[in-house]
């Protein structure tokens, strides 16, 4: 199976079992937008509260706040949104097809990587146990020249980024010859910029309205609440604040299922630093965001740094954390060193000081940005993506099972009557009663036991209790364990602890030694 195979399947399976479903589907569905199903929205909430708890309980120095969508026009003149915020996009003008003449040209370099890897792989299979990898990547000639075109490439690619040469960009389409996926020709329009963002209006008359636009990303809440927060919360540097909120972009190129999309969530935190200090605290939140990342258990070798060819305008320093999704590595997450530009820029823009009064120094400045930014969205298929299994088992059946961090799982028990008669559906009921306000449980009665097994496998539900008739005897239940289909007698008495130490967010947290 290939991949993409892998991947159309998983969004196959999104929808058969309530995780996401295609937005206004009856009316034939609004491209690039999408609505959490039952199970779904409990995978995201408790993404959000990994992340929120990890952030806000686990730092003493970072608060949380919840900015609203709406903000002042002038935001986002000051934050270069209305003059910067673009993406260079080029037309196919027999497909009629636009793309992001940026991503056509990635997608190209990262074909050479993967040449690169494939001569590898053959050259070792080739000499087995004498290969020198090393070696074998300095001499080989189809090595070097696909690498160094590779690499000229490249270079072009980032000098025409950071130039802003839409013409630069297009003509390394032209050279190295990409041609759209859908008609497989090259006949390409100029490049152009476009703006991302949407703009409405707010006021009571059409004549008397005012341009607003929903925001494309939520720091900007966060930085003209600087102060509010500074002050109320008796904050001293360094210091975060960290918000959860919608953003909306106008993405033309909207594709990857929820990867990329119009209507979307951040998890972001701004943390607040003394000019000069923001390198190290920028390479300190590195390293906290990746243990994030991988205290998950999807394996360390699946995630990456990516290091910013083109920087932000408001950027230092810039990395992504990517993941290896069923579509090649891609950004989760972004680590930014935003130096004084928002917080300097909303001074000028507004006329208020944004300073910060340093008490150790007894001098007043503008203090220096760490941002750290996740799409939620992005979060979820990644977990989705990493959860997904299709096993054969040994009796020769097959299951496919989404292998969730217990604690992120949206449900956590599924409790089970083995037969909806002698009182067993009772017992049942009581148990879920015991359980209901801690754990999100489910009460499942149809079909034979092993059906239901399988159904709540693909959802990712880590305990199914079984009651049956030695319960009414013994007050024991069958516990079957999800990952390894294991099956034991446990205590009524005992569900609670045994429950709660699995789906624990604690477990997670220990991981991170903050």
């Amino acid at each position: 199976m290939t991949q993409d195979e892998l991947f159309k399947k998983l969004v196959a399976h999104c929808k058969e079992y309530g995780f996401i479903f295609p937005s206004s589907e009856i009316y034939d569905g609004l491209g690039a937008v999408y609505d959490y199903g039952q199970n779904g929205v409990e995978l995201k909430n408790n993404i959000k509260r990994y992340w929120w708890d990890s952030m806000v309980k686990l730092h003493e120095n970072i608060v949380g706040i919840d900015a609203a969508i709406f903000m002042h026009p002038r935001t986002w003149e000051a934050s270069g949104h209305v003059s910067a915020f673009n993406d260079p996009l080029i037309d196919n003008k027999d497909s009629k097809k636009r793309y992001r003449a940026d991503v056509l040209i990635e997608e190209w370099i990262a074909k050479q990587d993967e040449k690169i890897e494939k001569e590898v792989e053959k050259a070792r299979k080739r000499f087995g146990e004498s290969f020198d990898e090393e070696k074998y990547r300095a001499t080989s000639p189809r090595v070097a020249e696909t690498a160094a075109r590779r690499d000229e490439v490249h270079a072009r690619f980032a000098e025409a980024m950071n130039a802003n040469d839409l013409g630069g960009l297009r003509q390394i389409i032209l050279d190295c010859e990409i041609a759209c996926p859908i008609s497989g020709t090259r006949n390409w329009t100029e490049v152009r910029q476009f703006n991302l963002m949407f703009s409405t209006q707010m006021g009571s008359t059409a004549e008397g309205a005012n341009t607003i636009y929903l925001r494309p990303e939520t720091a900007q809440g966060i930085f003209v609440n600087f102060l509010n927060v500074q002050k109320t919360g008796r904050m001293k540097l360094p210091f975060g604040i960290a918000q959860i909120g919608k953003a909306f972009r106008n993405e033309i190129v909207a594709r990857q299922f929820i990867f990329r999309m119009r209507e979307f969530e951040q998890m972001e935190m701004q943390f607040f630093v003394r000019p000069g200090e923001e390198m190290k605290w920028w390479n300190q939140w590195k390293e906290t965001r990746m243990a994030w990342h991988r205290a998950l258990g999807f394996g360390d070798d699946q995630y990456r740094f990516h290091d910013h060819e083109k920087l932000a305008h408001y950027a230092n320093a810039a990395t992504d954390i990517e993941y290896n999704f069923p579509f090649g590595f891609k950004e989760v997450e972004g680590i930014h060193s935003r130096t004084d530009f928002d917080l300097g820029n909303h001074q000028k823009f507004s006329g208020k000081k944004m300073q910060y009064f340093d008490p150790e120094t007894g001098e007043s400045y503008v203090p220096y940005v760490v941002e750290t930014s996740i799409g939620v969205d992005r979060m979820v298929l990644q977990v989705l993506s990493a959860a997904y299994r299709e096993e054969q088992l040994e009796n020769g059946e097959s299951r496919v099972v989404l292998a969730f961090p217990p604690a992120l799982a949206p449900v956590k028990v599924a409790v089970m009557p083995l037969v909806k008669k002698d009182g067993l559906p009772d017992v049942a009921q009581r148990i879920i009663d015991q359980l209901k306000y801690d754990f999100n449980v489910v009460y499942d009665e149809k079909d034979s036991i092993g059906k239901r097994y399988r159904r709540q496998d693909a959802v990712g539900t880590p305990f199914c209790v079984t009651v049956d008739h030695q319960t009414l005897e013994d007050g024991t239940v069958t516990v079957r364990h999800r990952d390894t289909m294991q099956q034991e007698r446990v205590a009524i008495d005992d569900l609670y602890r045994m429950v709660d130490d699995e789906v624990s967010y604690r477990k997670l947290f220990r991981k991170l030694n903050l």
